[in-house]
């Protein structure tokens, strides 16, 4: 049986702390990006309680896992962002260098994961979304503040509303 898609309450009190962060790298990416958002509910056999991946046509950028206090961010790249990579490599910390290194490459690329805890990693994440494809959103006029808030169950129209104040 699965489970439903956890509320907003649900949601940031299973995060705890980590929840900062999620809302934080949520709201850059739907303050650059227009991709399409798909919450997966969590299987009662697995760890995972709710899944969010962000999407553009048809290729997942990022996906977020949702744990106890934590979650799992999951970027997958390819041979063209794994030479941006390597091009810009100094660009990254040293926790997603080292990530990077350790990570064998599969069929379809290099699967890197990340337990993020806090907003430490954040920014690396965002660049290694922007590796993938360039932000392609006009900037909002209300600012980047509105948009991270963890929305579950909302239509990507519904987010644009909320964050443009119609």
């Amino acid at each position: 049986m699965d489970r439903p898609i956890l509320t907003f309450a649900e949601a940031t009190t299973r995060l705890g702390q980590a929840a900062g962060a999620f809302e934080s790298l949520a709201g850059q990416i739907r303050y650059h990006y227009e991709l399409d958002e798909i919450w997966q509910a969590g299987n009662l056999s697995h760890k995972h309680h709710s899944n969010l991946l962000f999407k553009r046509g048809g290729k997942t950028q990022i996906t977020l896992c949702l744990r106890e206090d934590y979650f799992i961010a999951c970027v997958v790249l390819g041979k063209d962002e794994r030479e941006k990579f390597d091009t810009e490599r100094g660009n990254f910390s040293a926790a997603v260098q080292s990530e990077y290194d350790n990570t064998e490459v599969l069929h379809d690329g290099k699967w890197l994961g990340f337990n993020i805890k806090d907003e430490t990693l954040v920014d690396d994440l965002f660049k290694l979304i922007q590796l993938k494809s360039k932000p392609n959103r006009k900037v909002f006029p209300a600012g980047i503040e509105k948009c991270g808030r963890l929305d579950i169950g909302l239509s990507k129209q519904e987010i644009t509303n909320i964050i443009m104040g119609v």
